[in-house]
C-alpha cells in the first residue's frame, strides 16, 4: 500500500477558532488501492475487524515543528504494532484537529474526542471513536504537549 493510495479530509474543527458551538471533530480516510490489502490490515486474527480499542492514531514529524512541518500519520494494530495504514500531511493541519479534539473533549465528557471513518473507495468501511492521538518527533520521542492524551492514561 502506497501513501498516495489515501487521502485524508477533516471536518468540524472550525468551531474552535471562532469560538462557536462545539462539534465532535472527524477525520475521513478513503483509500483507493488494493481493496483486499487494506481489509487485512483491518482485520484482527479472530477475523473480526479491529475494534478502536485494538488501534492506536499517531503523528510522526519528519521535521522539526515550524511554518511548513510534514510528518506522517499512522493507524496502528496495537496488539502487534503493524501499520494499518500511513499518509503524509503537514504537521499544523494535524496540530489544529488535535487542538480541536482536546477542545471538545474538554467541554463534552464521557464521549469520544473525535471520530475516524476508513473507506474504501469511497464506501465506509470501519469507523472508530478515538481518545488518544500522540504525536512524536523525528526521533521517535512523544510530544505530550502536543498529543491528546486523556486523563488517567498512562503511557
Amino acid at each position: 500500500m502506497r501513501r498516495e493510495h489515501f487521502t485524508l479530509d477533516v471536518s468540524n474543527i472550525d468551531w474552535v477558532e471562532s469560538d462557536g458551538e462545539p462539534r465532535k471533530p472527524a477525520v475521513s480516510i478513503d483509500f483507493t488501492g488494493p481493496a483486499t490489502m487494506l481489509r487485512e490490515r483491518l482485520t484482527g486474527p479472530d477475523g473480526d475487524l479491529l475494534a478502536a480499542d485494538e488501534t492506536d492514531v499517531a503523528f510522526r514529524l519528519r521535521d522539526p515543528l515550524g511554518e511548513d512541518a510534514e510528518g506522517v500519520v499512522s493507524v496502528t494494530d496495537r496488539i502487534t504494532g503493524e501499520f494499518v495504514l500511513e499518509l503524509n500531511e503537514d504537521a499544523e493541519d494535524v496540530l489544529r484537529f488535535i487542538r480541536a479534539a482536546r477542545g471538545y473533549g474538554e467541554r463534552e465528557s464521557d464521549e469520544g474526542r473525535y471520530d475516524v471513518e476508513i473507506s474504501l473507495d469511497g464506501e465506509p468501511f470501519v469507523e472508530y471513536d478515538k481518545r488518544t492521538f500522540l504525536v512524536y518527533d523525528r526521533e521517535g520521542n512523544l510530544l505530550r504537549h502536543h498529543s491528546l492524551i486523556p486523563s488517567g492514561v498512562e503511557l
